[in-house]
């Protein structure tokens, strides 16, 4: 392993692009063990496998391995039970991995500060802002009991951290505003990358509009089919979730035989996918704008809402367009200006590697070096 530096993650089961984001840390820190709570290799990135992957003691539990929502309510002591052993920790969380001790310095790489806690509804909400489905019910009940005393944790958490890295400025004002701490921003790169194999999709031609999304209201997924609706436009979704029923039956209503919902994808397909879009359609409010970096290294531009981490990612004229609200008429509008402008895919992609995986790593080098010498200083109040 890399001397005395150790990796952790709040769980690996799922392909998120946080879990992109620790396998970039084990990238660049190779050998490095990586700790978390849950591992189910079946149901996230493959590239767990080759990783020192050190689950805890919850990872015995099969229902939590596949329903990591349920562990909510339990993560926090499994966390403190499970101590790691190096010089430095560089944590990748959104509310747990940060709690992990027994390093001497701890880096925390913020995808966003604990939704669960700081925004329960929308992260176990249905379409009406209602929590549905007896498990997320049961879940929701002990969150609301449990939740003065997991933000206690949660910020004595946070504030044992020597060093605090987000993923955007939007990240950076919510870790200032929930643990009065100061954050450098650090984006990632995108995580499907030009240089590889394509797969095309079955019965689908170039030239449409795409989303890629988590099937979850909040995305606004709907607003975008809609949109396709109004201008008669071909609209590939890309993703999985819970809402799709609802969003498919949205579709037939509203843009009849023009949505195909691909699901999940592979790497393969994914690149076939966004080299083949005519415009990337995002008009949700994120942490983090990931897919349009993902479509500007294909040198596709991107229609974004005007908010969140887009401002961090889309690049006015040069990469894409905003538009104000998420409302089918003006995404429409936007898509329009969009299709009929004459974009760069050179400028595109040259937008997209000002976010390179080379700069992405180097600087987490940098950090951690710092702190393994103690040649840096903790910024901001704590």
């Amino acid at each position: 392993m890399t001397d005395g530096v150790v990796l952790a993650h709040d769980y690996a089961t799922q392909p998120g692009g946080a879990e992109r984001v620790a396998l970039l840390m084990e990238r660049a820190f190779p050998g490095s063990p990586l700790y978390t709570t849950l591992y189910d290799p079946a149901r996230t990135l493959p590239g767990f496998a080759g990783v020192d992957l050190r689950p805890g003691p919850l990872n015995k539990v099969p229902l939590l391995r596949r329903h990591h929502r349920s562990a909510l309510p339990v993560l926090a002591p499994a966390v403190d039970a499970q101590r790691v052993d190096g010089e430095v920790l560089l944590a990748s969380s959104s509310g747990w991995a940060h709690g992990y001790q027994g390093a001497r310095r701890t880096v925390v790489y913020c995808h966003a500060p604990a939704r669960w806690l700081y925004q329960s509804r929308r992260y176990l909400g249905g379409v009406d802002g209602q929590v549905h489905g007896a498990r997320d019910r049961v879940t929701a009940a002990l969150l609301a009991t449990m939740s003065p005393a997991l933000r206690q944790w949660d910020r004595r958490a946070a504030g044992r951290a020597d060093r605090y890295l987000t993923n955007s400025t939007e990240v950076q004002r919510a870790v200032r505003r929930v643990y009065g701490i100061e954050a450098e921003v650090l984006p990632p790169p995108g995580a499907v990358r030009p240089d590889g194999p394509e797969r095309p999709l079955d019965d689908v031609e170039p030239g449409y509009l795409l989303c890629v999304a988590r099937l979850l209201p909040y995305k606004n997924v709907d607003v975008v089919i809609d949109a396709a609706g109004l201008l008669g436009a071909r609209l590939v979704i890309v993703g999985t979730g819970p809402d799709r029923a609802r969003l498919e039956a949205r579709a037939d209503r509203t843009a009849r035989g023009l949505v195909r919902f691909a699901g999940r994808v592979d790497d393969a397909q994914m690149r076939w996918t966004y080299r083949n879009a005519a415009v990337l359609v995002a008009a949700s409010f994120e942490d983090y704008g990931l897919t349009p970096l993902e479509a500007g290294a294909f040198g596709v531009p991107t229609v974004a809402l005007h908010a969140g981490g887009f401002l961090d990612t889309v690049a006015d004229g040069v990469s894409g367009r905003f538009f104000e609200a998420p409302e089918p008429r003006l995404v429409a509008e936007a898509v329009t200006d969009t299709v009929q402008g004459a974009w760069s895919p050179e400028s595109v992609r040259a937008h997209y590697d000002s976010f390179s995986e080379e700069r992405f790593i180097g600087r987490l080098r940098e950090v951690v070096s710092e702190e393994m010498h103690g040649s840096s200083a903790v910024g901001g109040d704590r």
